[in-house]
């Protein structure tokens, strides 16, 4: 049977885009994964709602939290599916993050209900209980854990659909701030809805379409991006646990869409195969989360024939701005806004070159936008300005046909691998360490992600630093990918009149750091 896509004219309600393409075509995939499992519309309509049901016997009402940090998988995606139809708010956590994190999102966003992967239950069960969570489920990949057999029990069973307005909080994204803790972005079914419909009617899906994903899922990009789109114009995913270069370049004949961040991107070109033959049936590449190397852009064009398309978003306002599917796309540029949504630059400086307007800090305001941060008053009022733009704290400028180019972050936040690293953060691990007296965190160019977490450290009197033990030392105490790169020890920190670390200092000093000789 052939689906027809939904209709974003009638509704952006994510959860209402599953139920009209599984009532036209329940039979029509929704996501294939490596082991070759299918599951269609039909099915997810299914398992999200008796799933549901088994969130509303743990007491999940619409409103609640339910925290996740579970691997990628199908089941993932049906208990975020669940979420959306009875209203609870999905908090994703990056399944890098250690139990030390993980204790600070379970007591800032107090879930009904968390789950964890089988393996970590041991690890987190007292951390949740000492957190306040008295309902900690397990999921896993391989279709099994506690929330699976607990789903089991209710099938058949149907939750009930609340009625819940555009406004009605659907997720809690925790994103870096300039200060203090992470900070959890208020997601509105609204926000969600009508930047995935905006994003699939820019990008010209159809029900046609295979996605190639290869993404996180608790994140922005393979979630509300990659995810939500499929469903808005009812196309189909080829679910990936996670970026393989060469899987993923065995996949795209079964693909038509891939999207991805710039280190997916070089990786893919260091393999021989990648060629118009191998992305003849694509017709679509995506980049984001983070810079495309304008050579990146120009070298895969010439192997491939296909132009990357890149964009622009952050955690609070989704996506901003797209290069064009028809037109120019421009490397360098993230493009221009998307329909819907408004940018401009505050606080302009010295222009850049004629016909391009002034370089400062990049606002936006639309659909996509979101309310404000999780508890946080102080920090909502501070991200936005008197008249109601979103600060986003990129620093960029426009050419005369609205397309905007980044050129750098008013925030000393480091992008690597497509993911945020706070450098206070990494800065409160570093200096708690036995013979460090203070240390600073910055990011400097990095040829496969982007910018590679750099640290810089002080020893106190007569002690002697070791970078490896230093590594060693906060492994247990960082994600991975906010782990730096290099940690090298000086004598001192340079500062400017007033006291404060020069970090624009150290990133000129080490900026060939990561560069090949």
């Amino acid at each position: 049977m052939t689906p027809l896509a939904p209709n974003p004219a009638a509704t952006t309600d994510p959860y209402t885009w599953i139920e009209m393409t599984a009532d036209s075509a329940p039979d029509h995939a929704f996501a294939e994964d490596a082991a070759h499992r299918r599951m269609d519309y039909g099915e997810l309509l299914g398992l999200s709602a008796s799933w549901a049901a088994a969130l509303r016997d743990r007491g999940v009402r619409a409103g609640d939290r339910v925290a996740v940090q579970v691997d990628k998988s199908f089941e993932a995606i049906v208990l975020y599916a669940a979420c959306l139809r009875i209203g609870a708010v999905y908090v994703p956590i990056n399944t890098a993050n250690t139990p030390n994190e993980v204790d600070y999102y379970l007591r800032d966003a107090e879930p009904r209900v968390a789950v964890v992967r089988p393996a970590d239950f041991a690890s987190l069960a007292k951390i949740a209980e000492a957190a306040g969570v008295t309902d900690l489920q397990t999921l896993g990949a391989d279709t099994d854990g506690s929330l699976v057999e607990l789903a089991r029990s209710f099938g058949g069973q149907i939750a009930p659909r609340p009625a819940l307005p555009a406004e009605a909080l659907a997720a809690i994204l925790y994103t870096s701030g300039t200060t203090g803790r992470a900070k959890g972005a208020l997601l509105s079914r609204g926000n969600l809805g009508s930047n995935a419909a905006t994003l699939a009617a820019a990008w010209h899906f159809s029900p046609g379409d295979v996605l190639l994903h290869a993404l996180p899922l608790f994140h922005v990009h393979g979630l509300f991006v990659g995810v939500n789109i499929v469903l808005a114009s009812g196309s189909s995913l080829l679910l990936q646990s996670g970026f393989d270069a060469q899987r993923v370049l065995e996949s795209l004949p079964k693909a038509t869409v891939f999207m991805g961040v710039p280190t997916f991107y070089t990786r893919l070109l260091q393999l021989p195969g990648l060629d118009r033959a191998s992305t003849a049936r694509m017709r679509l590449f995506v980049s984001g989360s983070a810079p495309l190397a304008a050579d990146t852009h120009r070298e895969f064009a010439r192997r491939t024939g296909h132009l990357i398309l890149e964009r622009y978003g952050m955690t609070e306002t989704l996506m901003n701005t797209s290069n064009p599917y028809l037109g120019l796309r421009l490397p360098g540029s993230v493009g221009p806004a998307l329909p819907g949504v408004d940018v401009r630059i505050a606080a302009p400086g010295t222009a850049p070159a004629d016909g391009e307007s002034a370089v400062g800090e990049i606002e936006v305001r639309g659909p996509n936008v979101c309310a404000g941060y999780w508890r946080d008053h102080e920090k909502t009022a501070s991200a936005f300005t008197a008249d109601g733009w979103f600060k986003t704290g990129d620093l960029g400028h426009l050419d005369g046909d609205g397309y905007v180019t980044i050129v750098g972050r008013a925030k000393d936040l480091v992008i690597s691998g497509g993911y945020n690293v706070y450098p206070k953060e990494v800065e409160a691990e570093l200096d708690a360490l036995p013979g460090v007296a203070e240390s600073a965190v910055f990011g400097v160019p990095h040829p496969d992600f982007g910018e590679g977490v750099t640290a810089v450290v002080v020893a106190k009197s007569g002690a002697r630093l070791d970078e490896n033990e230093i590594l060693r030392a906060v492994q247990t105490r960082l994600a991975r990918y906010k782990l730096p790169k290099r940690v090298l020890v000086v004598e001192e920190l340079p500062r400017n009149q007033m006291g404060k670390v020069q970090k624009s200092l150290l990133r000129t000093r080490y900026a060939a750091l990561f560069q090949p000789p």
